[in-house]
């Protein structure tokens, strides 16, 4: 299993076991991670997964693909480090990921 954390817009923070290939925004909705809903599925078609990776884990998490950055787009708070939750495959090199919930 592998320890990712969550952090909220309050700050707050929200550890959870994930198992190596479900997408993040499946475990964090599983798990009942507030302001992570994934409302399309995973088919990065509605940003309601939007999440900020932390500079350490941007190169393992990997590149965003056009998709995605067609729906980040014309997603709200958007940042460099921005990404869908749907688009990143949990594995073992992630142990210890933390990435924050935005805020929309």
């Amino acid at each position: 299993m592998v320890k990712v954390t969550f952090v909220l817009p309050d700050k707050t923070t929200r550890a959870v076991e994930a198992e190596p290939g479900w997408k993040l925004m499946e475990i964090a909705v599983n798990n009942a991670v507030p302001g992570i809903d994934g409302d399309c599925g995973g088919e990065a078609a509605c940003a309601t997964c939007h999440v900020y990776v932390e500079q350490k884990w941007r190169e393992p998490t990997g590149e965003r693909n056009d998709v995605e950055q067609a729906m980040l787009e014309n997603s709200f708070e958007v940042r460099e480090n921005s990404r869908l939750s749907c688009q990143i495959e949990v594995t073992e090199a992630l142990d210890g990921l933390v990435v924050e919930v935005a805020p929309s």
